[in-house]
């Protein structure tokens, strides 16, 4: 069947339900669910967090037996397999819908086309996928994890109109105002880990958790819920137990380069890990962090770093995005940079591509990426 106007504004409909899960989903996917009968919406969905009823679940349980003959429109290829919830496949074709219109397959390969083969074959008619690029821009994590085995890493970085990032002397609050610092603590809210290096705990004493009077959401206490895990590098165990970060018992994971004396290694509270992750230079294997993370069902990931590390970053080609906030302030010669990349000719620049400028309050928000055709 071709696909109509009306069949690309009730996905685009499905789209906006599926971003109320923006801060809630993960490590699952953020989908969304109309259903639509004789031309009218009849019952929504979306998944709301993980081990809780999936998208076409939610709508189908609010139209009850009124599904029966209706049009799903789901953001995302219905699942086929058993997890913490039933097959959501399943669940269309027994409720008697249709026809199921479909944004993207599922890249997780558990069910990647196997929703879409048990429509079919019940009789069920198919059709997508339908804006499939603005299906994928909602879950660019989950999909690099499946995809690729690794999260997608976001770096934030707040600069002056002069590209510096603090003081000589490490003094940096606060370059930003209220309205950009916001707006980070929403990109923490979505993100499953924050990573950041000791040198911005020794610095700045950060606690790296999303803090619900500062979200500006309706839904702030549950997209407070449940928190980033926090991942601090630091090669030598150089973290001071009395740090900030430790006043809130939820998870750090504490990343060292595995040659570090063993006393350092004990007496650290119960929700703090320690990992080994050494790198041929005595440092941490950046790569090998991001499929650590990874394997931890992480789905996007936010580097909050100083320049050495987040330059560390961008080097190795580990950055999918860089969101830079721009406050009119000038910082002068002597400031830090902002990011560590030790260039010397103009041909050795790093090229980007930038997506995005709004302003946030009275600062400017730049949302770039590596700009691979450069």
């Amino acid at each position: 069947m071709a696909i109509t106007a009306a069949d690309v504004d009730f996905m685009a409909r499905a789209f906006r339900l599926a971003e109320r899960g923006l801060y809630t989903t993960m490590p699952n996917p953020r989908v969304g669910c109309v259903l639509v009968k004789d031309g009218q919406v009849i019952a929504e969905g979306w998944h709301e967090r993980a081990g809780e009823p999936h998208a076409e679940a939610n709508a189908l349980l609010a139209a009850g037996d009124n599904a029966r003959g209706a049009t799903a429109y789901v953001s995302l290829e219905p699942c086929s397999h058993h997890g913490r919830t039933g097959p959501c496949s399943q669940a269309l074709v027994d409720a008697g819908v249709s026809r199921v219109v479909y944004a993207m397959e599922d890249p997780n390969p558990l069910v990647s086309g196997r929703g879409i083969e048990i429509l079919r074959t019940a009789g069920i008619v198919v059709d997508g996928p339908v804006l499939e690029n603005d299906a994928r821009a909602l879950n660019p994590g989950f999909i690099r994890r499946m995809e690729r085995k690794l999260p997608y890493v976001r770096c934030k970085m707040a600069m002056s109109l002069d590209g510096r990032t603090a003081m000589e002397s490490g003094e940096s609050k606060w370059i930003t105002g209220p309205k950009a610092r916001a707006d980070v603590q929403r990109l923490r809210a979505r993100s499953c880990a924050i990573i950041s290096g000791v040198d911005s705990i020794l610095q700045d004493n950060a606690s790296l958790t999303v803090r619900v009077d500062e979200l500006g959401l309706p839904n702030a206490e549950a997209a407070a819920a449940k928190q980033p895990l926090r991942v601090i590098l630091d090669s030598q165990l150089r973290t001071p137990r009395n740090a900030l970060m430790f006043k809130q018992a939820t998870p750090i994971l504490l990343v060292h380069n595995g040659q570090v004396d063993a006393a350092l290694l004990s007496g650290w509270p119960d929700f703090v890990e320690l990992i080994a992750l050494p790198a041929k230079d005595g440092r941490i294997d950046l790569q090998a962090l991001l499929r650590e993370l990874a394997l931890r069902q992480c789905n996007e990931v936010l580097v909050e770093a100083g320049a050495t590390l987040a330059g560390s970053f961008l080097r190795r080609g580990l950055l999918d995005e860089i969101i830079i906030y721009m406050a009119p302030k000038l910082l002068g010669s002597h400031a830090r940079p902002l990011f560590g990349l030790p260039l010397e000719t103009m041909s050795a620049s790093l090229s980007l591509k930038i997506n995005d400028i709004r302003a946030v309050g009275r600062d400017w928000r730049i949302t770039a990426v590596p700009d691979t055709e450069y």
